[in-house]
C-alpha cells in the first residue's frame, strides 16, 4: 500500500528511516525526545510530517541553543537533578506499543484455540493432529471460553504439556481468563513449565506482531527483569512482574490481556487463599487451573500420598475461586497405575464432573502375531550382536502390509526417522518394556507386582471388618493386649483382643495426641507430642504422652459381648527409636502401671542371623515362639522383651489372610472399610521376600520405596506378641511358653516367716 511522508505514525517513521543501507539511524527514545522539542512545528499527537521534521533536524544543528548562564550552585543542582530525572524517566519509557501487524489473524484466534497454536506455534505443532488431539482441544476451548472440568490422559510424547502451556497462553492474551493458576506435580516441575511460557513470550515474533500490547513490554525488558518494577509506557507504569514463580503482563488501556496473571505452584505446595491485587484495587482469584501430571511415579506407587493429593485436589484446588465461585480445570494426565489420581479422576462413574477422556497409542494391535514375534526375534538378536535393529526394520518393510492387518493407531505421524510407520514405532515401545508401554502410553497400567503375588492388598485388609463396636471386645476374647510405637512426634498405638487360638480382634487403635483426621502422614502432623507439652523437650514430651496414654487405657475396663469387663493384661512399649530407649526405660521403671508394661526391641533375624532357637538360654530367661525376654542385673534395670521382627510380620499378616470365621483370623471392628484405610495402608508398608541362607528360607521385611508410614504394622505386632507372652497359642506352632513366675504378695512372705 502507498505511504504518506506526511502522516507518518512514530513506529513506521523510525522503520522507513532505519531499513535503509545506513543501517539504524533513529531509535524510539530519540524520536520522542524531538518531537517534545520541535512540538506542532512537525507533526501532530499521533503523526509526523517527515519533510516538516527533516527540515526542523537541519534548521536545529544550523542554530545551536545558546550557552546557558552562569547560574549560583544550588540553581545548577536542582537543574542537573530534573535533567536526570527527565533522563532516568525516557530512559524507562518504552514509548509507543507499535501496531497490531494482522488483526484479521489475531480476532480469528481469539475463539478458535486450534487456529491459535497453528498461527502461532507452527514450528511446535508441525505434524498434523490425530482425532485424539482435536478431542483435546476442544476440551480445552470449551473450559477457557466457557468452563468446565476436563481430565484428558494422553500417551507421553502427545505434546499435552505443551497444549497446556499453550493454553495459558492463549488464555492469558485473549483476555479470556484474568487469573490462571498452573499446577505441576511438584513446584520444580511448575517453575519449569513457567519457564517454558515465559520464552515464548520472549522470543516468538508472531505474537509480538498480533499481541504487542502485551508482549512488546516484555520485549523491552530485553530479559533485564529488574527493569519490570520501573517500567513505564507513555509516562504510566505497566505493572509488569516476571519472576520464577508469576507473570503479571502489562497494565495497559485498551489491553485484554491487561494485568492477566499467571501463577504457578506444585500440588504440595501452600495453595488455600492465592490472590491478587490489581493495579485498578479489585482482588482478583484464580479463574482457571491447569493441572499437568499432578502426580510423580513415587506419589502414584504410594496410597497415602494419592490420598493426600486426592484432598488436595477436591478441597484447595477446586476452590481456589472463592467463595461461591466455580473454577474452570484442565488435566492433562498420565495413569501410572491402577488407582492412582489419573486413574481416579479419569473415572466417570466416580467423578463425573471432570468428563474425563482417556487415549491411547494404539486402540487395536495387530492380528498377525505371528510375523511380529519374528520381528521382535530378528531385533533382539541385532541387538544382542551390537546392531541398530535394522533387520527388524527391514523385515517389516518386506511384510509390512500383513504386519500392519487390523491395527488401529492413534497417531499415524507419530513415529521416529529409523521407522517406516507409527504401528511400528508403537511395536518397538511395547517390546522394549510392557509394563511401561501399557501404563506411560495406553493408560491401561498392568497390575503391580511387588513382592510375592499372594501378599495382601490394602482393600482386602481394610475391608475384613467384623461388624463389633470400636472398644468392645467379642465373648470369645480371653486376652488384651496393647502396643506403643514411639516416634518423636506421635504415640502410636492399638489393641487388640485374642482368643486363645490366636483369634484375633483389633478393638481399638490411634495416636497421641489424636489427629482428628482420616488420612495423615508422620512427616506432616502439626499437632505433635511437643505442642502438647510445652517446654519439656524431646524426653519430656515422649515421657508426657506415655503418661497420658497408659493412663487413659490400662485403668480403662473394656466392656466384652457378654457384659463382663476386661483390662489390658499386656503392654509393651517400643524403645528402639532414637533418642527414645532411655525415656522409655524410665518410664516403665516409674509408671503406675509398672506391673503391666514392658520395654520391646525388635530384632532383624533376616535368613544369615542366627535364629532365637539357636540362642543358648541362660538363667532365669524367659523364651517363647521367637521371642525371648534375657535376664537382667542391676537395681536400675528393667526386664524387657526382645522380638523377631521378620517372623511376626508374616504371623500377622498370615492372620489378616485367614477367613473371617476361621480360627486363627485378625479382623477389625466396625462395619465401614473406608474408615480403616489408613490403618490397611500402614500394614502393607512393607512387602516379603523368601530369602535362603544358612539352609534355612526366612521372610524378609522391606519398605515400600516411596510408600506410607508403617507404625501400625509395628503395633500389631507387638500386640501378637504380648498374646503369645499371656499364653495364646496357635494351633500347629507347638509353641512352648515358659510360665512366668505368679506374683508373691508381701503378706505371704511375712506369713512364711512367722
Amino acid at each position: 500500500m502507498a505511504i504518506d511522508v506526511r502522516q507518518l505514525r512514530p513506529s513506521m517513521l523510525t522503520r522507513m528511516l532505519n531499513s535503509t543501507p545506513l543501517g539504524e539511524v533513529l531509535g524510539d527514545r530519540q524520536l520522542r525526545r524531538h518531537r517534545n522539542r520541535a512540538g506542532y512545528r512537525i507533526g501532530d499527537e499521533t503523526h509526523v510530517d517527515l519533510l516538516r521534521y527533516a527540515a526542523w533536524l537541519l534548521w536545529t544543528r544550523h542554530n545551536p541553543e545558546p550557552e546557558p548562564e552562569t547560574r549560583d550552585y544550588e540553581a545548577m543542582k536542582e537543574a542537573a537533578r530534573a535533567r536526570n530525572a527527565e533522563l532516568s524517566a525516557i530512559g524507562r519509557d518504552i514509548g509507543d506499543i507499535p501496531e497490531v501487524v494482522d488483526p484479521q489473524r489475531k480476532a480469528r484466534a481469539a475463539t478458535d484455540f486450534r487456529f491459535f497454536c497453528e498461527a502461532y506455534f507452527p514450528e511446535t505443532f508441525s505434524l498434523p493432529w490425530s482425532s485424539d488431539h482435536l478431542k483435546v482441544i476442544a476440551k480445552i476451548e470449551t473450559a477457557v471460553l466457557r468452563g468446565g472440568l476436563f481430565a484428558m490422559a494422553m500417551p507421553r510424547g502427545s505434546g499435552k504439556t505443551t497444549l497446556a502451556e499453550t493454553a495459558c497462553i492463549w488464555a492469558m492474551l485473549t483476555g479470556a481468563q484474568e487469573f490462571v493458576c498452573l499446577i505441576g506435580s511438584d513446584a520444580g516441575h511448575a517453575r519449569n513449565m513457567l519457564e517454558s511460557i515465559k520464552v515464548e513470550f520472549e522470543t516468538n515474533e508472531r505474537l509480538l506482531d498480533d499481541y504487542p500490547e502485551a508482549v512488546f513490554p516484555i520485549h523491552a525488558l530485553e530479559r533485564i527483569h529488574n527493569r519490570a518494577k520501573g517500567q513505564l509506557c507513555g509516562g504510566k507504569a505497566t505493572r509488569i512482574v516476571w519472576t520464577a514463580d508469576e507473570i503479571v503482563l502489562p497494565t495497559i488501556a485498551g489491553s485484554k490481556a491487561s494485568g492477566a496473571i499467571i501463577r504457578v505452584a506444585g500440588i504440595e505446595s501452600r495453595i488455600r487463599g492465592m490472590k491478587f491485587k490489581r493495579a485498578d484495587g479489585r482482588a482478583v482469584r484464580p479463574s482457571l487451573v491447569v493441572l499437568d501430571d499432578p502426580q510423580t511415579d513415587e506419589s502414584a506407587r504410594s496410597d497415602q500420598q494419592v490420598r493426600a493429593r486426592m484432598e488436595t485436589l477436591n478441597g484447595a484446588i477446586l476452590n481456589l475461586g472463592g467463595p461461591g465461585q466455580k473454577i474452570s480445570g484442565i488435566m492433562p494426565c498420565t495413569v501410572i497405575r491402577p488407582g492412582d489420581i489419573a486413574d481416579q479422576i479419569l473415572d466417570r462413574d466416580k467423578h463425573p464432573a471432570w468428563q474425563g477422556e482417556r487415549t491411547r497409542l494404539v486402540y487395536v494391535f495387530p492380528t498377525n502375531e505371528k510375523l511380529w514375534d519374528k520381528y521382535a526375534q530378528i531385533r533382539a538378536d541385532s541387538f544382542r550382536n551390537d546392531g541398530d535393529g535394522h533387520e527388524a526394520t527391514e523385515f517389516y518393510g518386506k511384510h509390512r502390509k500383513e504386519m500392519d492387518a487390523g491395527a488401529v493407531i492413534a497417531w499415524p505421524e507419530r513415529h521416529n526417522g529409523d521407522e517406516l510407520s507409527a504401528i511400528q514405532h508403537a511395536m518397538n515401545l511395547r517390546l522394549q518394556d510392557e509394563r511401561a508401554f501399557w501404563a506411560e502410553y495406553q493408560n491401561q497400567p498392568l497390575p503391580q507386582e511387588e513382592g510375592e503375588s499372594d501378599q495382601l492388598n490394602a482393600e482386602a485388609i481394610a475391608a475384613k471388618t467384623n461388624g463389633l463396636l470400636r472398644g468392645v471386645v467379642p465373648i470369645g476374647a480371653s486376652h488384651l493386649t496393647m502396643f506403643v510405637d514411639v516416634q518423636g512426634k506421635l504415640l502410636f498405638h492399638a489393641v487388640v483382643a485374642w482368643e486363645d487360638d490366636f483369634t484375633g480382634y483389633v478393638v481399638d487403635y490411634g495416636t497421641y495426641p489424636d489427629q482428628q483426621r482420616p488420612v495423615f502422614a508422620l512427616r506432616e502432623v502439626q499437632k505433635t507430642l511437643a505442642r502438647v507439652a510445652p517446654g519439656t523437650g524431646l524426653e519430656g514430651s515422649i515421657y508426657a504422652g506415655l503418661e497420658k496414654l497408659t493412663d487413659s487405657y490400662l485403668a480403662k475396663r473394656w466392656r466384652r459381648d457378654d457384659g463382663a469387663e476386661m483390662r489390658i493384661e499386656r503392654c509393651l512399649i517400643d524403645a528402639n527409636w532414637g533418642q527414645s530407649t532411655d525415656v522409655v526405660y524410665q518410664f516403665c521403671r516409674q509408671s503406675a502401671h509398672a506391673g503391666l508394661i514392658m520395654p520391646s526391641h525388635g530384632r532383624y533375624v533376616g535368613a544369615s542371623s542366627v535364629p532365637f532357637s539357636e540362642y543358648k538360654r541362660k538363667k532365669g530367661e524367659r523364651i517363647g515362639l521367637h521371642w525371648r525376654v534375657p535376664t537382667v542385673q542391676g537395681r536400675r534395670q528393667v526386664r524387657h522383651v526382645v522380638i523377631d521382627t521378620n517372623y511376626w510380620k508374616s504371623f500377622v499378616h498370615a492372620r489378616l489372610a485367614v477367613a473371617m470365621g476361621d480360627p486363627g483370623s485378625l479382623s477389625l471392628f466396625g462395619r465401614k472399610p473406608g474408615d480403616h484405610q489408613l490403618l490397611a495402608e500402614h500394614l502393607t508398608a512393607e512387602y516379603r521376600v523368601k530369602t535362603e541362607a544358612r539352609g534355612r528360607v526366612v521372610d524378609e521385611w522391606k519398605i515400600r520405596a516411596g510408600g506410607p508410614d508403617n507404625h501400625w504394622l509395628d503395633c500389631l505386632v507387638g500386640c501378637a506378641v504380648a498374646a503369645s507372652m499371656q499364653g495364646s497359642v496357635l494351633p500347629g506352632t507347638d509353641a512352648k511358653v515358659a510360665p512366668a513366675r505368679a506374683p508373691i504378695r508381701l503378706s505371704e512372705l511375712q506369713k512364711g516367716r512367722r
